[in-house]
């Protein structure tokens, strides 16, 4: 039996063009999330699938790295696939765990596939320090200017609104009325003049 997985990282993006690759292969069942590959515990849907799996069942995914982010994770799911009597197929690198080759194949592109989010992980990193450098900082502009931010924070703190309430009457979110609220009591000159 073929069973498919597919699986996106945010709630933005479609599973579509996965989903559609995985009937043209002929899955009968396929399990998808919207969830980040980071760790197997987000992964709830993947769980499923590993679990349904039966001897002589293949595992089939659009791409490799839609089921493992890491060489280890690559490992252990192969490991579980090879004790459920499964095997695993990719719908776009040629890979087949039915030989000795094929799961070599799979452990070199899972090790590359590692590579390239270490590398793009460390660009990003040089691109944000580099940034820092020449004096811009990293994400989003503040939604309220440093003044209205100060009396917007000495409003919260003195009792005179809510964070939603706050938010409605200078035009922005409840969470930009937070974030600026954590920001002055998390400073460590705020925690001393406040003995926090």
């Amino acid at each position: 039996m073929l069973i498919g997985y597919a699986r996106v990282s945010t709630q933005d993006q479609d599973t579509a063009l996965q989903l559609d690759a995985l009937k043209r292969q002929g899955c009968t069942k396929i399990y998808q999330e919207k969830a980040s590959g980071s760790t197997r515990k987000g992964r709830q849907e993947l769980a499923k699938c590993l679990e349904s799996l039966r001897p002589g069942d293949t595992l089939v995914v659009y791409k490799i790295d839609r089921v493992a982010r890491s060489l280890f994770d690559l490992l252990d799911i192969l490991r579980y696939l090879e004790k459920a009597g499964a095997t695993i197929k990719s719908v776009t690198e040629p890979l087949d765990t039915t030989n000795s080759m094929g799961v070599f194949m799979i452990q070199i592109l899972g090790a590359v596939a590692q590579l390239e989010r270490s590398m793009i992980r460390e660009r990003s990193i040089a691109g944000q320090l580099a940034a820092r450098e020449r004096g811009r900082l990293p994400g989003r502009d503040r939604a309220l200017s440093p003044e209205d931010e100060a009396e917007v924070v000495k409003a919260y703190l003195n009792g005179l609104g809510t964070y939603a309430s706050l938010g409605k009457r200078y035009g922005v979110s409840l969470s930009a009325v937070k974030r600026a609220v954590y920001r002055v009591t998390k400073s460590a000159d705020y925690a001393k003049r406040n003995k926090l």
